[in-house]
């Protein structure tokens, strides 16, 4: 019991108040502590709750989340029926530029996007889309990115249909065979990152050293490009890396590329009415010069 005593003039009077034993036990003390801060989930473990959706941007959770629910589509579709049927779905949704051109399966230009060809061709994807694209969407926003990743997107299928159709444009190989993957929109954000956050230090797995975001990008086209010269050719498209990888580079030095050209329009407009100057001036130098008017307004030195 504890009491306090108040003075009002020249009256005291006693207030007693009373507290409950177990209020000072250590294991309410221990609750109430652990009430104003972050409790786990979980009654019998102790420290903070880990925020799983702050590892996470929205528009990178949503891609991964689609592309996962995709391949375990794809993987039941293998397993639970015959081959053909996982052939006429790759056929289908896959980039095929024979189908695109002949019979304009143009939906294929954003489906291919979502089709990956096992487990570790979508986790190396997602993991490039995660180290590289979290900070595009930080900066951008949500919004943004998604505009920006399906327009290297499509922009990379469009690459790949125009030049398989080029190089066989009866549908007998190379224009007959479906693109899968988000490898394209994943090289359009390697691209983006590099513009920019060009000095950047990232660690060059599985080597010990680090690296500017700019060398990386630029070894990476760099091996792509000689890749795609290979004349025995493997599995993977790249020429669609390095669609992506143009498209984003364009989307993204658009504003500099029109800046200059209209600097160069206006450079042009302004030699081409100096020398119509210079060529009055030479025609004109000896003319005599006009008579003065009375109503003449100009100042006289």
């Amino acid at each position: 019991m504890a009491s306090a005593a108040r003075a009002g003039g020249w009256s005291l009077f006693r207030v007693h108040i009373r507290i409950p034993k177990l209020a000072l036990t250590s294991r309410l003390a221990t609750l109430t502590l652990a009430g104003m801060g972050s409790r786990s989930r979980s009654p019998g473990s102790f420290g903070p709750r880990i925020n799983w959706g702050g590892m996470l941007t929205p528009g990178i959770r949503n891609i991964l989340i689609a592309c996962t629910g995709v391949l375990l589509f794809q993987t039941i579709l293998k397993f639970a029926f015959p081959l053909s049927y996982t052939i006429q779905f790759n056929h289908y949704f896959g980039l095929v530029p024979y189908y695109v051109t002949r019979r304009f399966f143009i939906w294929q230009f954003v489906t291919y996007l979502f089709l990956h060809d096992g487990i570790w061709h979508l986790v190396f994807n997602m993991l490039f889309l995660y180290f590289f694209g979290m900070d595009l969407e930080r900066t951008w926003g949500t919004r943004r990115f998604y505009e920006y990743y399906f327009l290297t997107g499509i922009g990379a299928g469009v690459i790949t249909v125009l030049i398989n159709t080029i190089r066989d444009p009866q549908g007998g190989y190379s224009s007959g065979i479906p693109t899968i993957g988000a490898s394209g929109a994943i090289f359009g954000v390697l691209i983006a990152a590099g513009i920019l956050f060009p000095d950047r230090q990232v660690w060059l797995i599985p080597f010990p050293i680090m690296i500017p975001m700019k060398l990386l990008v630029a070894g990476s086209i760099a091996i792509e490009f000689f890749l795609s010269l290979e004349v025995s050719g493997d599995t993977v498209s790249h020429i669609t890396h390095l669609g992506g990888a143009l498209v984003g580079y364009l989307y993204l030095r658009r504003g500099l590329f029109l800046y200059r050209v209209r600097n160069d329009y206006l450079d042009w407009k302004r030699r081409r009415t100096r020398r119509k100057f210079e060529v009055y001036m030479r025609d004109h130098k000896n003319d005599p010069p006009p008579p003065p008017s009375d109503h003449d307004d100009r100042w006289v030195n």
